[in-house]
């Protein structure tokens, strides 16, 4: 039960849309992938030159140096894409698909040469597991799956083909050899455990860039997390006109709290504080642990509108105390300061709102503490 519940939840994964840190790294991934990828097709541009010095037929030749010549074409401009792919969602898609498809393309057109030479071309082949190895640079299981599901489909359906029209004669050459059924059914099983393998690859690195992205204490979102989402939050608050407020939230007498209890116990109080404000939040609002006893909330609201819900989380705070489940132990009474940002009249980066909401956080602690602040003095 505990290994299918384990291979469920590692097909829900994949399957799933990647958070910002991996689609951040997708999108690095896929611009190493057009330069990796216009490497090769400039390299094949060499073999149809080696397979007329090998004394190969003229017909192959031209077949394969025109076959390079339009994937170097859509090499360049997969490339340019890939410079703003986050903007393009559908790219790394497309992109899976051309390497599939134009391998496919290819043996098709051997195949109007030699009919074997669509089966048996090893090094063309050989292309359909680079296409789908590649795919582990995205950081997206979806497009593995997708890459090769479309190899699988691409392949059985050439050989399907190639059998229904081919004499027995025809799947015999000097040069391919002979193509059998066993040698192509294993050639898609290869595709298939391709596949499989570099799936399971992308759902380690997902879960070790989840991992990152977590804090170990409270769960909560990280640093790492806020630095990947802000810019594309920011981005998208700007488009369409709207503000986007950040409150930096530090738990008050946090030291003294540490010494009186200690500091496992302080941990503990910490925890309570981010149960407490994360059950008062909105779907569309975030909870991030900065380090520390600083914590962030995010909002999709302007600066007006963010005070008074960092009033109403302030006052939830302290009307829920800490308790420390013992029965000689009072609760502990927790309060909570705050220092809020908005963008875009107090900045347009994750840096510049951190910094505002910081002094405004200082206000509050110098202030009293227990308190919400939005301006400066």
């Amino acid at each position: 039960m505990d290994g299918n519940r384990s291979i469920g939840a590692m097909v829900g994964t994949v399957l799933s849309r990647p958070d910002e840190i991996m689609l951040a790294a997708g999108a690095s991934g896929e611009l190493l992938v057009a330069r990796l990828r216009l490497v090769l097709t400039a390299s094949l541009l060499l073999l149809p030159l080696a397979n007329t010095l090998a004394g190969g037929e003229k017909g192959e030749s031209l077949i394969g140096f025109g076959a390079a010549i339009v994937v170097n074409v859509f090499a360049m401009l997969w490339l340019l894409l890939a410079h703003r792919s986050r903007h393009y969602r559908w790219l790394p898609f497309a992109t899976a698909a051309f390497d599939v498809t134009a391998t496919t393309s290819v043996l098709a057109l051997l195949g109007s040469q030699h009919l074997s030479a669509a089966l048996n071309s090893m090094v063309v082949w050989c292309l359909y597991v680079l296409a789908i190895l590649m795919t582990a640079l995205r950081s997206d299981g979806r497009i593995t799956l997708f890459a090769g599901l479309l190899a699988l489909l691409q392949y059985g359906a050439l050989n399907a083909a190639v059998f229904a029209i081919a004499s027995p004669e025809q799947l015999v050459s000097p040069e391919y050899g002979a193509v059998t059924r066993a040698t192509q059914i294993q050639r898609l099983i290869l595709l298939a455990l391709t596949t499989a393998l570099t799936a399971t690859i992308v759902y380690r690195m997902q879960r070790l860039v989840h991992m990152s992205g977590i804090d170990g204490l409270t769960r909560l979102p990280n640093r790492t997390w806020l630095m990947h989402r802000m810019p594309r939050l920011l981005e998208a608050a700007h488009d369409q006109g709207l503000s986007l407020s950040l409150a930096l939230i530090d738990l008050d007498n946090f030291k003294a709290i540490n010494a009186e209890v200690g500091h496992r116990m302080g941990d503990r109080v910490l925890c309570h504080l981010a149960r407490v404000l994360q059950d008062g939040l909105e779907e569309d609002e975030w909870l991030v642990r900065l380090g520390g006893q600083e914590l962030v909330v995010v909002m999709p609201l302007p600066v007006g509108a963010a005070w008074e819900r960092m009033e109403a989380l302030r006052r939830r705070v302290a009307a829920h105390p800490f308790d420390p489940g013992t029965v000689n132990d009072e609760p502990i009474r927790v309060t909570l300061s705050a220092g809020i940002a908005a963008s875009p009249q107090d900045g347009r980066d994750t840096s510049h709102l951190l910094g505002r909401a910081d002094r405004r956080l200082k206000i509050a602690k110098r202030e009293g503490r227990n308190r919400v602040v939005v301006r400066d003095d």
